[in-house]
């Protein structure tokens, strides 16, 4: 089960460098990661910002899985 996790990790972390590369190449209509997060930074309902509160919990939710022991 823990071989068949960290494939799927792997799998989406190949998946996000080749997203990301081809949306580098020249007239690529394909958002680069930075604009993707740029545009759900913008993201509010009213006055709370919502896109920032999830990019926020999203990171949480990496660090406490890959970086606390």
């Amino acid at each position: 089960m823990r071989a068949l996790a960290i494939g799927g990790f792997l799998t989406a972390l190949v998946l996000f460098a080749v997203v990301e590369w081809m949306a580098r190449r020249e007239g690529s209509r394909i958002p680069t990661l930075g604009e993707m997060c740029a545009y759900v930074m913008r993201y509010e309902v009213g006055p709370v910002p919502v896109g920032r509160i999830g990019l926020f919990g999203f990171w949480w939710w990496l660090g406490w899985h890959f970086l606390a022991r």
